[in-house]
């Protein structure tokens, strides 16, 4: 009855010591696996969060994001300054941007498809080609119209220039037309010698300025 008494007794310091004495497993640091590396905050939003919420780019975001191109607006890495027409001016574009320029003719296609885009005939070249194909061509024409409107680098000095857009036929350039030094330099500036620049936001990836014209294929 007395050793098992003591052993009441004794029990508890045993297992006291059980837990102190962990045993170190060589390349595991324990501190580490209990407590997982904070994820990586940033302080700003990327292109992608301000176009997102931003109804008046709605027209220009919608085209972008059928587009390979539009991965640079969330890659924080990414530097670029978007030149980011406004729906209205979207809108009074003779052609779409699915539409070739009128330098370049564009095969016919005989569907319901073209009426529903609510644009200008095509330029009748006497060749049908089926509507994939159509489907095809009007996402090469889109992804070369954004691509005008994006300059890989930022942040740039509307004073300077002019720039290469991601478009390696077309440069843009920007002017000081207001010499009230008191406002900020986009608010003085032209782009291409008459398109305004009515907003501009930063990202934690660069910039984008909205414009109340667009880049125009010459």
């Amino acid at each position: 009855m007395k050793s098992y008494l003591a052993l009441l007794f004794l029990l508890p310091s045993l297992v006291s010591s059980a837990f102190d004495e962990q045993v170190a497993i060589p390349g595991f640091d324990m501190a580490q696996d209990a407590e997982p590396a904070a994820p990586t905050l940033h302080t700003q939003p990327t292109l992608s969060d301000l176009l997102t919420i931003e109804p008046a780019a709605s027209i220009f975001f919608s085209y972008a994001r059928d587009t390979e191109i539009s991965r640079l607006f969330s890659e924080v890495d990414a530097r670029s300054t978007l030149l980011v027409p406004t729906n209205k001016a979207v809108m009074a574009l003779a052609r779409k941007p699915y539409v070739r320029h009128p330098c370049s003719q564009t095969p016919t296609l005989t569907s319901a498809r073209v009426q529903s885009h609510q644009d200008p005939e095509p330029i009748d070249s006497g060749i049908e080609i089926s509507e994939q194909e159509f489907d095809a061509r009007s996402k090469k024409n889109v992804e070369r119209w954004v691509s005008m409107h994006i300059i890989p680098q930022s942040p740039i000095s509307l004073s300077s220039g002019p720039y290469q857009t991601l478009n390696e036929k077309k440069t843009v350039s920007f002017e000081i037309a207001d010499d009230d030094t008191s406002k900020p330099e986009w608010e003085r500036a032209l782009l291409n010698g008459d398109v305004r620049i009515l907003q501009m936001k930063k990202a934690c990836n660069g910039v984008f300025y909205l414009i109340d014209g667009t880049v125009r294929e010459d």
